[in-house]
């Protein structure tokens, strides 16, 4: 999942190099906190939230597979 989100947040972003992504995983969850330059965060988000509610959904999608629920985080 961690490299899910890497690779689709680093063909968004103008500063590659300053995501950082934190992955904790529990016995049905799994949170994936991601941190992105305060110049990208618009960019994640997107208008009225559709980019990162487009991710969360590729992303619970993935976990489906592995009978995960998947929570997206993103921080400042």
């Amino acid at each position: 999942m961690k490299a899910l989100v890497e690779y689709i947040v680093k063909a968004l972003v103008d500063h590659p190099e300053q995501i950082l992504i934190a992955e904790r995983s529990g016995l049905n969850t799994t949170i994936i906190e991601l941190a992105v330059a305060k110049e990208d965060i618009g960019k994640v988000i997107g208008k009225e939230g559709r980019t990162i509610n487009a991710i969360r959904t590729i992303l619970n999608a993935a976990g489906a597979s592995q009978k995960k629920r998947v929570v997206l985080e993103v921080m400042g």
